[in-house]
């Protein structure tokens, strides 16, 4: 087993590094996307509207059927231990799961998109109801249009994790470009006097030819669609509904705590909701690099290791990929907590977007921050728990949560009138809950041995406070001595916020014999002296 784990680390680590580059790629375009939308939207009425109604298809495109999501999550799981081969086409057991498993999602998605087409106002009004006539009635009518992604985004999440499963990790990354690029186009094709709906248009085009693009592999692979419905009768759909039917449930109870803030930031401000939405994108783009890279490729590992009962080798992989993510996360939170604003500022602050709205960006990411150590590990620690075919207990913690996230929005926006900080705190520390019930809750299978990985944690942080504290004067300094237009003066500011961060950060690592700090620099040392 020890040969084993020598010959997957390399392949890990490749998958990471290119799975990283390509999600570095995607956000860079999205990055572009919002900054073209922010141009020409700002925040205000009819961004907020958009926002507020795509809240409902993206829990299908992007939380459901995204990577990472329960569809995914149950395909690999499921299909990846009834492929011992992946040089071979699918068996005819494998194809009949296969056709089960689209025909179920299709129909299941097609009922509920008639529902929520028919019945737009209503549940927008349900949603927004802090909100004006005006804004529920623009929302409804966004929501329309984007119907058609409920049913895509289930089947895009089949064809990722299959996809996955012979290692394709590319195309189901790029995808995402796909929807990008999509609403660059449309926004800037359509007049200004016609902008109302672009983005609704724009997006449900973008997830048609995110379908599309995916089904050649798919076919290529060898599996074929075909009038199969073997609900009750094959037991492989069986354990993909134990898993995948709380994995939805878990997934819709996060979509739950956004709906409930939805409900609290629609009294707040106009704009409020969009200065959130670009909050979470900053802060999704290097959290979303860093989670992405490392744990699409450890998945069907995990999954792997649990049906050979190879516990050491779960702890290995787990610990370290953990420990790399923390490594990683803490310069990120010094980044937003010392240039937040500037990079705000340099990406958003163009066309109606305003210093205004900058500030509302700004305090949202700045609350959020606190929660990337704990985000990590959960979404880490979920996986594990996937790997076992348990999806009941993430999803048991997620909805216990519902009530801590009413008090911590009724206390902290109504009573303390934190306004949108209060929002993106109280998830930062219903994420926390969350990290620490799953954590606990995954020993009860197996020991997991957290006493190195937060030790490890423990130096990081530690490190991460010097260097915290360096960037801050550096930045204060830099404010007062330097003059210059806007755009190279943010570009320098964070350039060099971000060399001192490292130049710190790194050093204080390996003095504390950070093992993680001591690995990345003998690869680096090693790549250097080869060349």
């Amino acid at each position: 087993m020890e040969q084993i784990k020598e010959d997957k680390t390399p392949s890990v680590l490749k998958a990471a590094w290119l799975i990283a580059v390509v999600t570095i790629v995607s956000k860079l375009i999205g990055f572009v996307r919002d900054i073209i939308i922010a141009n020409y939207y700002g925040a205000s009425l009819v961004s907020d509207a958009y926002y507020y109604a795509y809240q409902i298809p993206s829990l299908s495109l992007i939380l459901l059927g995204g990577v990472g999501g329960p569809f995914h999550s149950a395909t690999v799981a499921i299909f990846s231990k009834l492929i011992p081969n992946l040089k071979d086409k699918p068996s005819d057991e494998v194809n009949r799961l296969y056709s089960t498993f689209m025909n179920a999602t299709i129909i299941f998605f097609l009922v509920l998109s008639a529902v929520i087409f028919l019945f737009p106002k209503q549940i927008m009004g349900l949603i927004i109801s802090g909100g004006s006539q005006e804004m529920i009635n623009l929302a409804a009518s966004h929501l329309k249009i984007m119907t058609p992604l409920l049913v895509i985004g289930g089947i895009v999440g089949i064809y990722y994790g299959i996809l996955i499963i012979y290692r394709q990790f590319m195309l189901p990354n790029l995808s995402p470009i796909i929807m990008s690029l999509a609403i660059i186009g449309v926004v800037i094709a359509v007049p200004n006097d016609q902008k109302g709906y672009a983005l609704a248009w724009a997006t449900t085009i973008g997830a048609v030819l995110q379908l599309i693009i995916q089904y050649p592999n798919i076919r290529k692979l060898g599996y074929r669609l075909k009038p199969c419905f073997e609900f009750t009768t094959n037991p492989h759909f069986k354990e993909i509904c134990e898993l995948l039917f709380p994995a939805v449930l878990s997934s819709t109870v996060g979509q739950i705590h956004i709906y409930v803030d939805m409900f609290f930031t629609s009294s707040i401000s106009e704009g409020a909701w969009t200065a959130i939405g670009y909050a979470n994108r900053v802060f999704q783009f290097p959290v979303g690099i860093l989670v992405t890279a490392f744990l699409v490729p450890l998945f069907p590992i995990f999954a792997r290791l649990v049906a050979d009962k190879d516990y050491d080798g779960i702890r290995n992989y787990f610990n370290k990929g953990v420990g790399v993510l923390f490594f990683g996360a803490i310069p990120i939170i010094i980044g937003i907590l010392v240039v937040g604003m500037d990079a705000v500022r340099l990406v958003f602050e163009h066309g109606v977007f305003d210093s205004a709205a900058t500030f509302m960006v700004t305090e949202a990411l700045w609350f959020l921050s606190v929660s990337i150590i704990p985000y990590v590990f959960r979404d880490s620690i979920t996986r594990v728990f996937y790997s076992f075919n348990d999806s009941a207990t993430p999803f048991t913690v997620a909805f216990s949560s519902i009530v801590l996230k009413l008090i911590l929005n009724y206390v902290l926006i109504t009573k303390m009138h934190l306004g949108i900080g209060g929002i993106t705190l109280s998830t930062s520390l219903v994420t926390l809950f969350n990290a620490c019930v799953l954590g606990f809750l995954i020993t009860k299978k197996m020991d997991m041995d957290y006493k190195l990985l937060f030790k490890n944690l423990l130096k990081m942080i530690v490190s991460g406070i010097i260097a915290f504290a360096a960037c801050f004067i550096c930045a204060a300094y830099f404010d007062k001595l330097v003059t210059l237009p806007k755009i190279p003066f943010e570009i320098i500011k964070i350039s060099l916020i971000a060399i001192v961060c490292m130049a710190v950060y790194i050093p204080l690592n390996l003095l504390f014999k950070m093992e993680y700090a001591g690995e990345l620099f003998n690869r680096l040392k090693a790549k250097l002296l080869r060349k």
